[in-house]
């Protein structure tokens, strides 16, 4: 394990560090970077080229990414030696080669904790929006072709009583077993880690080792783990399988943990209940079959938005920075190997 000192900045920042953020943030953040700060915004609020982020990277003490910019190995190794902060606004890192940032002396930050509760309550939206079918009802509302109730059409299923299956007990995952208890899910989950016997009691959450055996007793499949090379495609087309026929998959994670084009076909050919996504493994690309089917209830990435997460986020970040520009370690440092 890396010590604290391969992560001690080399030297303190003189002035205003020049700090480059890479998109649009809320304007009290902007507005507070622009104080503290020689800083470069993106007021069109886009994803970056590569060209523009390598020149950034040649140019700022700072880079301020977000989860849309890929930091790979390769933009890394054409920073400046200026450069000595990528203070990440979001809790994770895949998209950061922390191998070669570290190599490169240069400290990666995060701002874990702000958007756990914003998640986990988004989560749960879907798991209610799946099960009791509120898209398929909204669409068919819209489009005109309700015809009035009736007592067999629309037909969903309670949350009491079923299993709740969560892969994934961090901060997120927990926070969805303390709310799922309020619906009267009986919650179990697999984790690298078990939990200790306390938690486990506080949210009645128990353990399954195996995961296969969590996807095939889960009547809602919820995933609150970090997309690494461990856990992609972590939901296959063999686990999808061994899925209940009326169970639904919910994912407020990334995207890369599930085999999309297995999770289609799973929905096509009604081997699933249904899905909750609020993210893909191509986005901003979404499947045009996931758009139509009737029992998906879909989202564009909105877990964390909230104006609280996202101002708490970027409060971090400038914290991260200040830190780091006057010489001490940096607060929400990332360690390799701790992530």
């Amino acid at each position: 394990m890396p010590s604290s000192a391969d992560y001690r900045p080399a030297r303190r920042v003189e002035g205003k560090p020049r700090v480059f953020v890479t998109r649009r943030l809320l304007s009290e953040t902007e507005a507070r970077m622009a104080e503290l700060f020689d800083v470069t915004l993106n007021a069109e609020d886009r994803p970056l080229t590569r060209d523009e982020l390598v020149a950034a990277m040649q140019s700022a003490h700072v880079l301020v990414p977000t989860v849309t910019d890929q930091i790979d190995a390769d933009l890394i190794a054409q920073a400046g030696p200026q450069l000595g902060l990528v203070a990440n606004f979001g809790a994770g890192t895949e998209h950061i080669d922390l191998s070669a940032a570290r190599a490169r002396k240069i400290i990666v930050t995060n701002t874990p904790g702000v958007f756990t509760d914003d998640t986990a309550d988004m989560a749960i939206a879907l798991i209610i929006s799946v099960a009791r079918r509120l898209n398929h009802g909204g669409r068919t509302l819209r489009a005109g072709k309700w015809e009035g109730w009736a007592p067999s059409t629309m037909l969903g299923h309670r949350l009491a009583g079923k299993t709740l299956a969560i892969l994934g007990m961090g901060r997120i995952g927990q926070a969805v077993a303390y709310r799922a208890r309020a619906f009267g899910l009986n919650v179990a989950y697999h984790n690298r880690h078990r939990l200790p016997e306390a938690l486990e009691t506080m949210f009645g959450a128990r353990f399954e080792p195996d995961l296969d055996t969590l996807v095939a007793e889960a009547d809602i499949l919820t995933l609150h783990c970090p997309a690494t090379p461990e856990t992609h495609h972590i939901i296959d087309a063999r686990r999808l399988a061994l899925m209940k026929p009326h169970a639904y998959l919910v994912n407020t994670a990334r995207g890369q943990l599930v085999e999309e084009e297995a999770l289609i076909a799973a929905l096509v050919e009604g081997r699933i209940g249904g899905a909750g996504l609020d993210v893909f493994e191509h986005e901003p690309q979404v499947d045009a079959r996931l758009l139509a089917h009737h029992n998906v209830a879909i989202l564009p990435h909105m877990g964390s938005a909230t104006f609280e997460g996202r101002l708490a986020s970027g409060d971090k970040v400038v914290a991260n920075i200040r830190f780091w520009a006057d010489g001490h370690r940096p607060p929400d440092q990332v360690l390799e190997g701790l992530v």
